[in-house]
């Protein structure tokens, strides 16, 4: 965010998020458009299935999302909207190119506003749930970057929607162990691998066409970051990661011949209700922070898997309306981009921040940075706002 003044200090030698950077492919989506769209170009007449992904646009709460997908590419590959036609091959093609291309935008903007070069970058984490490639899309982006060669890459790959929390934890490691370090974290999320045309047969589809949008998102991290040229936006206190057993099964992705094909159960945001109250609590406690009347002094920076795990973590821990306002925004301007959107969440966190300095508050210093993936696997950072 240009503009953004650090006030607070960082603690010495924890990880600090010192720029944010995002990138959209050129193809805008009203969601008011969407449903015939969809059906136009998957050939498909279903009157039943087009009613049912009109009533799931609306209670999505998207508004406006980005894809790659085009008529270019259908007029290319038309077998992309034929049932049954092994295209992965082809869907590969595409999605290898676009993230690599969103992933370097991304980073560039980020770097823009972080103000030191291209060289002083020591470790890339790459983040994507959407190629499959042999050297992966790390290589690439380095290469599109101009990085060193001595550039020390990690990649995370199949993460799904916690996959930019886990690498924001990745990222925190390889900082806070190696001093002076300065880490580039990139996400890049295409829903092309996952394309299909609507089906009676596979009910999850049509959720994923009303909810799912495509972008990158980049964050750049360091320890003791130099004041006179670098302002340190969040401080990265402590991260925690959860599985909880035997639910393997709830989130399920297999690539298929035909792409990725998603299983979703029904129960998710109930398991993840049942299950944030004490993840929270470990995060909050290591600031003195353990009474239920807490939740509402720190803020939120919740990926937005959808408006029902939004509506039930606000339940649960009796939320203020405001406090997930980031992320609402999110989901409503970009849907859920995967792994990116925590990044576009974390923008917003700021652009909150600003207002809050101009009305002279000064609450919501600490705060939570969470995201829920496969496995079911719960992500979380406890992060203190150094912009306030």
């Amino acid at each position: 965010m240009e503009g953004v003044m650090a006030k607070k200090t960082a603690t010495p030698g924890k990880a600090t998020i010192l720029a944010l950077g995002k990138a959209f492919p050129n193809q805008l989506v009203m969601q008011e458009f969407l449903v015939d769209g969809y059906f136009k170009n998957t050939n498909c007449n279903d009157p039943e299935l087009k009613e049912k992904l009109t009533r799931l646009c609306k209670t999505t709460t998207v508004k406006t999302r980005y894809v790659v997908m085009c008529e270019e590419i259908l007029n290319k590959y038309p077998e992309l909207t034929v049932e049954g036609l092994p295209t992965v091959k082809q869907r590969l093609d595409i999605c290898n190119n676009a993230v690599t291309q969103m992933a370097i935008e991304a980073s560039r903007s980020c770097m823009e506003k972080w103000g030191r070069p291209v060289s002083d970058i020591t470790h890339l984490v790459y983040v994507s749930s959407s190629e499959a490639r042999l050297p992966g899309g790390d290589l690439y982006l380095a290469r599109g970057l101009g990085l060193r060669p001595q550039t020390r890459r990690v990649m995370l790959y199949f993460m799904g929607c916690s996959g930019g929390v886990a690498g924001l934890r990745v990222a925190k490691d390889i900082a806070e162990n190696n001093p002076g370090s300065r880490v580039l974290l990139a996400t890049s999320e295409t829903t092309i691998i996952g394309f299909k045309p609507p089906s009676a047969d596979r009910p999850y589809d049509l959720v994923g066409v009303a909810l799912f949008g495509d972008g990158a998102g980049a964050i750049i991290v360091g320890a003791d970051p130099d004041y006179s040229i670098e302002q340190p936006l969040f401080e990265l206190n402590t991260s925690i990661q959860h599985f909880l057993p035997d639910t393997e099964k709830t989130i399920d992705g297999r690539l298929t011949e035909e792409g990725i094909s998603f299983r979703l159960a029904r129960e998710l945001p109930k398991i993840i209700e049942d299950n944030i109250e004490g993840f929270c609590k470990e995060l909050m406690g290591i600031v003195g922070y353990s009474d239920a009347g807490d939740y509402n002094r720190v803020f939120w920076a919740v990926h937005p898997g959808g408006p029902a795990i939004l509506n039930r973590l606000e339940k649960r821990l009796d939320l203020l309306p405001d406090k997930l306002s980031a992320s609402r925004r999110a989901l409503m301007d970009y849907g859920n981009a995967s792994s990116n959107t925590i990044v576009y969440v974390l923008e917003y966190m700021l652009e909150e921040s600003l207002q809050m300095k101009a009305k002279e508050r000064v609450d919501n210093e600490w705060g939570l940075i969470l995201a829920f993936g496969p496995g079911i696997t719960l992500e979380g950072i406890l992060a203190r706002n150094l912009a306030i």
